[in-house]
């Protein structure tokens, strides 16, 4: 008689159509770039693919490796990946999920490459962080209009031309962002780096940086004390006339997760920048590059939370317990309804700010609500991010903890985006500085919710409690999460009751504004309706 027959395991979640996902094809239209429908859905098919989900896994199980010298002895300071890094790199250039959308003029291109960004990081979330890097580098260098001209059309090429070579006679580019040292973390004002004027224009930079991702990228923007304060500077890795730049590369950082990403900490040994802005105009130049990577990390962020709702929800539709499906069980139920009323939340409130993008150069109220929008939805879709992967996790019970399951693998990327660029309470006191000192922002987040007054309850007096904390700026800082983390979920509420499912919106606002809720994942309250909710996460396996 056979002892190993194997019944009651969950088929593959592969290949499978990312882009079957109504919040962001529905935001995608709703925001103006419908006419990118069809790239969007290509990626949803690669991105669920066998072939990219494998380079997703060995780009992470083989990560990358530093050499500083070769045989002979020379310094290099490269950094080797896994063959299938190029490969993911290739699709995300190709399909101008990096700086293209800056040389796009249809409307809704900053929406359009948000979508693909969010589709395609199903296979892999280590090799967007350059791809965010090299989209969020062009308004800052813009600040440099003669940098700005030689290298605009090359970050925004859709050929991936990865080597060590003079920018300009390279087919595309890839840039990275160096400002962190370690004395100062988040306070880049501590930065030591020293940046000294020479006779052509160009700097002499000596420092040490403590976090550099993708020290692999062709140039980089970098803070540097100069002779007029802190001031921003482009470093790229070779220079005009054919040589290395001495940027050193002393280690690659083990991290948490992030894997198929090579972060590094570097030093600059009398390396050559050009200024980018002003002298002392540093952090203001560079902002325009921190405030895109945030952007970024809310997609991060709800990219992830989708994942992981949908492979809940694949395991549970084939899993059985106690006589009948998971998904039939009512307390699985509760817990899979509560994790894609999440998902769908943050994916909601991604496409707004992504169309926020896309018309603030334009739209002064668009500008400012962009600006308060940001900082609070960073701060909290990127903070849900990992308990919303702690619980998908569970719902796959030990199977789920498991490496081969790819969960520990999300459950690992899940903190990162929380911490890059400003975590937790440095973006919630970037939204009390934006409160403070720009008071449009805040008559641009009322106008905005306001949009949906009247539609629920719930929502208007979480509204009106809003206006409450607002209206007492006393221990302001004391209570900056708790200010910051209403205004996210009043944010969040007044897009899904305008724009989402309306169970979605329904079991929102009795959950996250009405206090209808428990502390954990899977405490809805009875009456929701949890099989439309569910539903909203299936994906079409081939």
């Amino acid at each position: 008689m056979p002892t190993h027959e194997v019944f009651n395991q969950v088929p593959p979640l592969v290949p499978f159509d990312a882009a079957r996902n109504p919040a962001l094809i529905e935001g995608l239209h709703r925001e103006g770039a419908g006419w990118a429908e069809a790239e969007v859905r290509e990626l949803g098919r690669l991105a669920g693919d066998v072939a990219a989900q494998d380079w997703g896994r060995l780009a992470n199980e083989y990560p990358p490796v530093l050499h500083t010298h070769d045989r002979w002895g020379h310094r290099v300071d490269e950094v080797e990946f896994h063959p299938h890094w190029h490969d993911l790199m290739n699709v995300a250039v190709s399909h101008g999920l990096h700086g293209s959308p800056w040389l796009d003029e249809r409307p809704g291109a900053h929406t359009a490459r948000a979508a693909k960004f969010y589709t395609w990081g199903i296979a892999d979330a280590g090799h967007m962080c350059p791809i965010s890097m090299t989209y969020a580098v062009v308004p800052a260098l813009r600040h440099n209009p003669e940098l700005a001209a030689k290298y605009e059309p090359l970050l925004g090429s859709r050929t991936y031309d990865f080597g060590l070579r003079e920018p300009s006679t390279k087919a595309g580019l890839i840039a990275g962002m160096s400002m962190t040292e370690k004395q100062g973390g988040s306070d880049v004002r501590a930065n030591t780096t020293t940046a000294a004027p020479q006779p052509d224009g160009s700097y002499r930079i000596v420092g040490h940086k403590w976090f550099t991702s993708a020290p692999m990228s062709d140039m980089f923007l970098t803070l540097a004390q100069a002779p007029g304060g802190l001031s921003c500077f482009l470093l790229p890795r070779v220079l005009p006339d054919g040589t290395r730049n001495p940027i050193r590369i002393q280690r690659l950082k083990d991290k948490l997760g992030n894997k198929s990403n090579a972060s590094s900490e570097i030093e600059y040994e009398n390396a050559t920048g050009w200024l980018v802005g002003a002298e002392g105009a540093g952090v203001k130049t560079i902002i325009e590059m921190v405030n895109m990577t945030r952007l970024d990390c809310v997609i991060g962020s709800a990219t992830g939370m989708r994942l992981g709702a949908v492979t809940a929800v694949h395991h549970a539709r084939h899993r059985e317990a106690f006589g009948a499906k998971l998904i039939d069980q009512p307390a699985m139920r509760n817990v899979l309804a509560d994790l894609v009323i999440e998902s769908d939340a943050a994916t909601t409130v991604m496409m707004r700010l992504a169309g926020a993008t896309d018309r603030a150069g334009t739209d002064p109220a668009e500008a400012a609500l962009r600006r308060i929008a940001l900082a609070i939805t960073k701060y909290w879709v990127c903070k849900r991010a990992p308990a919303h992967a702690a619980e998908a996790l569970e719902c796959l019970g030990g199977n789920g903890y498991a490496e081969e399951s790819g969960m520990p693998r999300l459950y690992r990327e899940a903190p990162l985006m929380s911490i890059w660029e400003g975590s937790g309470n440095v973006a919630a006191l970037d939204a009390l500085r934006a409160i403070g000192r720009q008071p449009e922002t805040v008559e641009a987040y009322f106008a905005e919710v306001g949009l949906a007054r009247g539609a629920d309850p719930r929502l208007d007096d979480a509204i009106d409690r809003v206006g409450k904390e607002l209206s007492d700026l006393s221990d302001i800082e004391y209570r900056a999460r708790r200010v910051v983390e209403l205004m996210a979920l009043v944010l969040q509420g007044a897009q899904l009751v305008r724009h989402g499912h309306p169970a979605v919106a329904d079991a929102f606002c009795a959950t996250r504004l009405g206090d209808d809720w428990g502390i954990a994942f899977g405490t809805l309250p009875v009456g929701v309706d949890t099989g439309a909710i569910i539903e909203r996460a299936f994906v079409d396996v081939q």
